[in-house]
């Protein structure tokens, strides 16, 4: 191996194989020898069976979609939001002076601790769900984005700028184009933050999703469905982010994602 050496499509998928298969085989050395009891870590064939129990017996397809619903949902909220204001900081130094000092005070801020606020604002509904994800999310990606958007070469904005271009003429075919790429994958990585919020916000107040059948499982100390449904969060996100990156290379050839 060399620093920074590139290696084979077929040995990237080889390799990231290879290591669930010694994960497992890690976990059924410790379960199926007696290392760790059953009560605090089911066995790989125990979490099967439950999760199968899950989806044919106990609606656990409808707790996954409604799951989705909700990070989708808080997650193009915060986006919509997000993307136009980081934008503006990123270009304008008077709007990054004036937004800056509270979006970098706000994103500290930890999502769960809103949740009783949330709550008596907007009862334990769908919109206190989504707005948990919503908070969690936007003001990471306005100060990502405005760092993005602030990155662009100065060159290129100069050049646009000899080249008799205007203000709004530079943000629209300069800045936004190159920081295209940069911003999509943005939304990529804080999309897998986005479910950590979501599994928070069902674990209080909830009767639906993931986190709602993982606390119910807890109190039954039923490991097997716990950890099925991690593993299921881990296949949604691990899908959903394969499916961005094709994305993305789609609508931004002219950048390696």
């Amino acid at each position: 191996m060399k620093p920074l050496a590139p290696i084979s499509s077929s040995a990237r998928i080889t390799l990231g194989i290879a290591f669930f298969v010694l994960f497992v085989a890690a976990w059924s050395y410790a379960t199926f020898g007696g290392f760790v009891s059953k009560t605090f870590l089911a066995n790989p064939l125990t979490m099967l069976n439950d999760g199968w129990d899950l989806l044919t017996k106990q609606g656990f397809l409808t707790d996954i979609g409604m799951t989705i619903w909700r990070v989708i949902g808080g997650f193009v909220l915060a986006a919509v939001f997000a993307v136009p204001i980081g934008i503006l900081m990123g270009a304008y130094k008077p709007v990054e002076a004036f937004l800056e000092p509270f979006v970098s005070f706000a994103r500290y801020l930890p999502a769960s601790a809103f949740i009783p606020l949330l709550i008596l604002w907007a009862g334990i509904g769908e919109l206190q769900k989504l707005l948990v994800i919503f908070i969690g999310s936007v003001f990471q990606l306005i100060l990502m984005v405005a760092v993005t958007v602030g990155s662009v070469r100065r060159d290129l904005v100069e050049a646009s700028l000899t080249l008799g271009a205007r203000d709004a003429g530079v943000l629209k075919r300069v800045l936004v184009p190159a920081a295209a790429p940069g911003i999509a994958e943005i939304l990529r990585l804080v999309l897998g933050w986005a479910w950590t919020y979501v599994i928070v916000a069902e674990l209080i107040g909830s009767s639906s999703g993931i986190g709602h059948m993982i606390i119910d499982s807890q109190a039954l100390l039923a490991t097997g469905q716990i950890i099925f449904g991690i593993i299921v969060i881990g296949v949604i996100g691990l899908i959903s982010d394969y499916a961005f990156k094709a994305l993305n290379r789609a609508l931004f050839p002219w950048s390696i994602l």
